[in-house]
């Protein structure tokens, strides 16, 4: 189901723009083999994949993965949450909103000795996250931090970053994602 919902929105966001698969292609640094397999729903977009399309389109992941439209209020059942399965790598999308800025609200979950590359997101993005058990060794333009269970730490995430488990038992933490409004207009 949240393929096809993936596959819809990519389609329908993209024709909102006007851009042709080429054109989502160079935007968003995702081969037009593997758009054409997202919008047919063949094929089930890691984490990192969804993100280049979705800065590229000017919306948040959470629009890209949505089943349904967004009411006043909206409670996301545990079933109803998006998981990213990457091997020992497992990010789940809670929640996430656009308006009136774009905020995703994610929970992470790496085993030792995984990782997971952050793109660069678009400039103005931070993120803040607490580590729940574990411990997280987070990277951002080369410079590593160590962060343990219970702390927390909030982090410019314009640029690429690395989150790696290199502990000895599983890690997990929370995760907000807050991007500017602004950065995501169509050029």
């Amino acid at each position: 189901m949240i393929t096809q919902a993936i596959a819809s929105n990519v389609r329908a966001q993209r024709a909102h723009r006007g851009l042709t698969l080429d054109a989502l292609a160079a935007r968003s640094g995702v081969s037009r083999g593997m758009l054409v397999q997202v919008e047919q729903g063949r094929t089930n977009p890691s984490v990192s994949t969804l993100t280049r399309i979705a800065s590229a389109l000017g919306v948040t992941v959470a629009r890209l993965v949505e089943v349904s439209d967004v009411p006043v209020v909206r409670v996301v059942d545990k079933a109803d949450v998006v998981t990213f399965d990457q091997g020992d790598v497992r990010a789940r999308l809670l929640v996430g909103a656009d308006v009136p800025m774009i905020l995703e609200l994610w929970d992470w979950r790496l085993a030792p000795g995984e990782h997971h590359d952050g793109d660069a997101h678009p400039p103005g993005t931070r993120e803040m996250l607490t580590v729940l058990a574990g411990e997280l060794t987070l990277t951002v333009y080369g410079k590593s931090y160590l962060i343990g269970e219970d702390d927390a730490v909030l982090f410019t995430a314009d640029r690429p970053h690395v989150y790696a488990n290199r502990g000895e038992r599983d890690l997990r933490f929370v995760m907000v994602v807050a991007e500017p409004r602004e950065t995501h207009e169509p050029a």
